[in-house]
């Protein structure tokens, strides 16, 4: 994620400076208008950059779940461009009424110079003017939104309907108040670009085709409680299926008005399109889910999507499974596809982490599943009885000096204290994969 928008930034400023390279700097002006009118069109570049990049990443290319890691991370990385995107824009608004205090400083003169088109072209670009500094606002509102983590995720939804309509209204005020010389260098193809991948989003948002060429239809088959937080939800899609890795996840939709949500499949793909998922009371919405769903409801199913996949486990690596509460899903799924195989199961010490081992149903689970597999070595920590993992009892009977590989699903609170110790063991050896649900 990092790397891709870093990536992002990098180039447009380099394409900025080079068109202040070859076009030169306004003349006419004194240095300070000059350094302003410079920081006003780098600050808008980067923000309909940045802009253009979440709206593209929210139609969900599958073709980038490689490079970045599975659709988690490629909706992480929409999350944090639209962020710096709304900075950004927040910063182009204040260098804009920067005016005013320069004025008051140093005076008009020196001024530089604006472009003059006259006719039609001017009407437009006076609404593009307008269009753009309501947009921002309207931006900088959902921005704040939207990091205010305790806002109702159902009228946060709804609000976020408009981010398309936002966004065309940024891209018609870049394209029109952008310097006409931009498009004759590099700076202009790459901001058409940029431009067209967010409009083609937009336009894909704004008619309800995100994801629809890999949606199906099905039904509720069964449902389950196998602890008082838990739901156990097994599913029968329509003819189509394409069939699941475990540990993939679908965007689930059990009421058309309440919309999707992510959640990872529990069970292996035995090509008879049924799918099931363990789905704990965590917000608003699941809570409420046990006493609104019922065997026969229609669902609709849009997947499978991620990379937290058994198979790309690193050849030669010590494996390190680690699941904490409802995170232990994806392994269900994994231990479940071993089982035609005992024989060719990977070898691994997989660690769940649970508040009372004493009461919690998966534990069973865990140990049946276990069982007929003789690479994999179970662990159960329990709260209640004292038992915390830690680094230094996953680092019991693993070899420092060779490679190793943790496959973490849990709390980020937990994964943050096991990485950073793990990291410094095996110094740069370490491959530490995570799920990043974090959609909002």
């Amino acid at each position: 994620m990092k790397t891709a928008l870093t990536l992002i930034i990098t180039l447009v400023t380099l394409a900025w400076g080079w068109d202040a390279l070859v076009a030169g700097t306004p003349s006419g002006g004194a240095t300070l208008w000059v350094l302003r009118q410079e920081a006003l069109y780098l600050s808008g570049l980067l923000s309909i950059a940045l802009m253009s990049v979440a709206m593209y990443l929210a139609t969900r290319p599958t073709w980038l779940e490689a490079p970045l890691g599975g659709m988690d991370r490629v909706y992480r990385t929409h999350r944090w461009a639209a962020i710096l995107g709304g900075g950004f824009a927040a910063l182009h608004w204040l260098i804009e009424l920067s005016s005013d205090l320069l004025k008051a400083i140093i005076g008009r003169e020196g001024r530089v110079p604006q472009e003059n088109f006259g006719g039609f072209i001017e009407v437009l670009r006076d609404l593009a003017e307008d269009l753009g500094e309501w947009a921002i606002y309207a931006l900088l509102a959902m921005l704040a939104i939207s990091l205010w983590q305790r806002f109702p995720y159902r009228v946060w939804r709804f609000l976020h309907r408009a981010m398309p309509v936002l966004y065309l209204m940024l891209a018609f005020h870049a394209l029109l108040l952008a310097p006409t010389d931009y498009w004759t260098q590099p700076l202009g193809l790459l901001l058409a670009l940029l431009i067209a991948g967010g409009v083609y989003g937009s336009v894909l948002s704004l008619s309800g085709r995100i994801g629809r060429s890999r949606q199906l239809d099905g039904s509720v088959v069964a449902l389950d409680h196998p602890a008082t937080d838990v739901l156990g939800v097994r599913c029968r899609l329509d003819a189509g299926w394409p069939g699941h890795r475990p540990g993939q996840f679908a965007f689930v939709s059990f009421d058309d008005g309440e919309g999707q949500h992510p959640f990872t499949i529990a069970s292996a793909d035995h090509g008879d399109g049924e799918i099931s998922f363990q789905i704990k009371a965590l917000g608003d919405y699941t809570r409420q889910l046990a006493r609104r769903l019922a065997v026969g409801q229609p669902v609709r199913i849009e997947g499978p999507y991620g990379r937290f996949d058994i198979a790309r486990q690193q050849r030669g690596a010590q494996q390190i499974w680690i699941a904490g509460g409802i995170g232990v899903t994806p392994f269900l799924a994994w231990l479940e596809a071993q089982q035609d195989s005992p024989a060719q199961a990977p070898s691994a010490d997989l660690h769940y982490c649970t508040h009372d081992r004493e009461t919690d149903a998966f534990v069973s689970r865990l140990e049946a599943l276990s069982e007929r597999l003789p690479g994999i070595r179970l662990h159960v920590h329990g709260a209640r009885q004292g038992q915390q993992l830690s680094a230094e009892e996953l680092l019991l009977g693993h070899d420092s000096a060779g490679p190793a590989e943790v496959w973490f699903c849990g709390p980020q609170g937990l994964a943050d204290r096991l990485r950073d110790r793990l990291h410094k063991r095996w110094q740069g050896r370490l491959r530490f994969h995570q799920e990043a649900f974090v959609m909002r």
